[in-house]
């Protein structure tokens, strides 16, 4: 199966590590080849230089509208690093690069940069460091998370990733730490629709040894943010190795899993909490559970979630 990835700017990104990071002859001229360069030459780049393509493929709209020390700032990484890796791509300095990502901001769905501008600007007029302005910021936050998944999730991935969780036999389920919480819901919400799921608990420390019981009826679905469980990327890539189909979500295309999985859905997160929000990517698992109940029921006006008790 080729692996494709989510998000409309980023379809069938291909990850080689043939290239070397140097001088670009020919910069890219639009923000798609930008983004399959940068994948092509990651893992050759420096961490600082690794850092800042994660932080560009993360968070588009930031980097269409901030300055090169906004940015900077947001990275904490020093502005003349972003100018050298801007110019390691073949761009004279930085705004040549971000021109792109500026372009495409503005070709977005209608409405969509309003909206991401308005949010922004929200943020910043917030200076209420009560326990309600906590609240509000997190929610202003979740708003435009949600908002950034709606415009990047590509239809097409939602729809592949629904038919092959239902002709799969069962359903292997693997997450750690922060990423629990999502494989949890998975496996609840798909066990009710009738699909045999197993859940991968590193409880006992045999997660990796029941991974190996997966064959080619079985489905893997990975979650994992940064800082990636190493366990979870350990079974991604052996399932890879085996031939198993992989539906992974992760927070970037740049994730260790990207590699490995048939369909990626990269959700960007922010870090601008100690707690940062599961609000997108749960949100997307339970839009892809509602797609398999759709096909489980043959109802796709009303489907529904069996629930465990009876009012």
């Amino acid at each position: 199966m080729q692996k494709v990835f989510s998000g409309r700017e980023e379809p069938q990104l291909a990850v080689s590590s043939k290239k070397t990071v140097g001088a670009s002859p020919s910069p890219p001229g639009d923000y798609e080849s930008l983004i399959r360069l940068i994948h092509d030459r990651h893992d050759q780049m420096s961490k600082t230089y690794q850092q800042i393509a994660v932080f560009l493929t993360q968070n588009p709209n930031d980097v269409a509208v901030l300055s090169v020390n906004g940015i900077a700032d947001r990275c904490g990484i020093h502005a003349s690093s972003f100018v050298r890796f801007a110019q390691s791509l073949g761009y004279s300095g930085f705004k040549d690069l971000q021109k792109l990502f500026q372009k495409r901001l503005a070709t977005a769905a209608p409405g969509f940069e309003a909206r991401v501008q308005a949010l922004e600007e929200d943020l910043k007029a917030n200076t209420d460091r009560s326990e309600y302005g906590f609240l509000r910021d997190l929610v202003l936050r979740d708003i435009a998370s949600l908002e950034g998944l709606l415009e990047e999730t590509n239809p097409e991935m939602l729809t592949q990733a629904a038919d092959m969780i239902v002709k799969a036999r069962d359903v292997y389920l693997v997450g750690q730490l922060r990423s629990t919480p999502v494989v949890e819901l998975l496996r609840y919400i798909l066990t009710m629709l009738g699909k045999r799921t197993v859940l991968l608990d590193p409880g006992g420390g045999l997660a990796t040894h029941i991974a190996r019981t997966m064959d080619q009826g079985s489905i893997l679905i990975a979650v994992s943010f940064r800082f990636y469980a190493n366990e979870v990327v350990s079974i991604v890539e052996q399932t890879e190795a085996r031939g198993v189909p992989i539906i992974a979500i992760s927070d970037s295309t740049l994730s260790p899993l990207a590699k490995s999985a048939d369909i990626l859905f990269a959700v960007p997160e922010h870090g601008y909490t100690f707690s940062r929000s599961l609000a997108a990517p749960m949100c997307l698992a339970q839009a892809i559970t509602v797609a398999v109940a759709a096909r489980v029921q043959d109802n796709s006006e009303a489907p529904r979630i069996p629930t465990v008790t009876t009012p």
